[in-house]
Formats: structure tokens, sequence, C-alpha cells
């Protein structure tokens, strides 16, 4: 597809979305939701890419939703049904959380509303120290979107997760360094940096396999009732795993102290039983 709203590039195993709309700080409009859920799932079929990274053109990351259309930009009741509605920033979510390769958010600038909602299933969150953060709903007259009333208290906690979005507090990134919100809180000029060198670790490193397995293991854990479930879990994933050759691969290289060569895809070879849980119908 023709990009308007977002860069797309290719490099070495690591696929890099830029937001891009630099004249407007890449706010958030249906033709950037469309490019991010067309690009996600291109990623994640797509077995050259081993990890997406996600930044921002300019000085933001992404300040929030274009409110161009002015009182009424949230206004849905002319366009369909409250029963048939489905928040946009929750369809991109959904495809981040969807996608089985590690994504990585390199908060570049400021993050406001959808701007920091849509990083949360994100697995990383690498951000500029002085980046304005807001989950700002609440100023705004509207609610928590882009699957965020899930995603957040399973990040920092309910007690955090309600200060944030029941004040609307828009801070810099430095003031919640310790939150859980972030991995890493940085100088402006490092953040894209450190993704990226996260991202080559992963792919030198890692079994493309064991990492999509690791990676829905740990979201869809998220929801299991009891460590006994996820036990039996990791049982049946170990097991089949042991049974590969990526397995193996492991193991050999690690005697003969080389890298490995994984040859495991997400695409073609996930075990039967994946994925093992029950997609809502939405």
């Amino acid at each position: 597809m023709d990009l308007t709203q977002t860069r797309y590039e290719i490099d070495k195993g690591v696929a890099k979305i830029t937001l891009y709309g630099p004249e407007r700080m890449n706010a958030f409009n249906p033709v950037m939701r469309d490019e991010l859920i067309a690009l996600f799932t291109e990623a994640d079929q797509n077995d050259t890419v081993r990890v997406v990274v996600v930044t921002g053109a300019g000085s933001a990351y992404c300040a929030g939703s274009d409110l161009s259309g002015g009182s009424s930009s949230f206004d849905q009741s002319g366009k369909t049904s409250i029963g048939e509605h489905r928040d946009g920033g929750g369809q991109v979510a959904l495809a981040i959380f969807n996608c089985r390769k590690p994504v990585i958010a390199a908060i570049n600038g400021h993050a406001v509303g959808i701007g920091i909602t849509m990083t949360l299933p994100m697995d990383m969150r690498i951000v500029a120290e002085d980046a304005k953060i807001g989950f700002v709903f609440a100023k705004r007259g509207v609610v928590m979107e882009a699957c965020s009333s899930w995603f957040l208290p399973r990040i920092v906690g309910i007690s955090k997760a309600t200060e944030l979005a029941y004040t609307g507090r828009v801070f810099r990134a430095i003031e919640e360094k310790d939150s859980g919100l972030f991995n890493y809180v940085l100088p402006k000029e490092k953040v894209l940096e450190k993704a990226m060198e996260i991202a080559t670790e992963i792919v030198t490193n890692t079994s493309a396999i064991s990492v999509a397995l690791n990676k829905a293991l740990l979201w869809h854990g998220l929801g299991e009732k009891d460590p006994q479930s996820a036990h039996l879990l990791d049982s049946r994933c170990f097991y089949w795993a042991g049974k590969q050759k990526d397995a193996r691969e492991g193991i050999q290289s690690f005697l003969e102290k080389r890298k490995p060569d994984f040859t495991l895809r997400p695409s073609t070879d996930m075990p039967d039983f994946y994925p093992w849980w029950k997609e809502p119908k939405i």
C-alpha cells in the first residue's frame, strides 16, 4: 500500500515504523490507523522481520488524535451505532498485540492520548526523558481507549493507573521513570539507538520461534487464573520446543562457543496447539 502517514523500512531483521506527520506532531488519524494495522499484519507474516521498532518523525512521537474536526472530533454517532462502533486506537492496539514479533516503542518525544496508549501493547517502551506524556482522556470529556484500561494497570498496577487516568495529568517521562511504564528513560538522542541495540540483540542471539512463544506465554499468561495453569502451558511449550531443531542448534552453538543459526519461522513452524487461547468475537 502507498504510505502517507507512516514510513516503513526493514534492515537486518529489524522493521522500523515511523509515524509520519511532523508538521502536526504525528497526530493520529484514520489513515494512520489503517496504515499501522497493515504494517503490523505484514511484519507478523514476514519472516525476514524479527523485531519491530516504532518511533516518530520530527520532535514528537505522537501528540494524540487529530482534532482538526473541532469540538465534534470524537462524535461517531452520525457514522455508526453504539453497538457497531470500534475504537480505531483499539484496532491498532489489537494488531500490535497479535503481532508475534517483539515490538519496541522508541518514544522520541511527546506522547499524549493515543500517542501513549498505542505503546502499551508494545513489549518495551524507551522514552526521551523530557517527553511530555499524558493519559488526558478525562480532560477531554472522553474515556480511555486503545485497550488501555486492560494494558495500563497490568503494566503499572491499578493504583498508579487510576492516578494517571483520573487526573489526566501531563508529565515529563523522567517523573515516572520508576513507575514501570518505561523500560528506559534516556536523553532524546539515545532513544532510538537503545531501541535498535535491544532489537539487534534479539535478532542476533535468539530463536524466532522461541521469542514468539515466549511473547504468547507472557501476554496470555496475564489471563491465566493461577500459576498451575501457566505451568501446564509452559510444560506443553517446553516439551514441543525441546524436540525441535532450534533447541538442538541452541545447545550445539553453546557447546561450540559460536553464534546460533536458528531456522524455525513463526509463519510456518508454530506448534499445532498454537494459539491455545480462544479469540473473542468482536
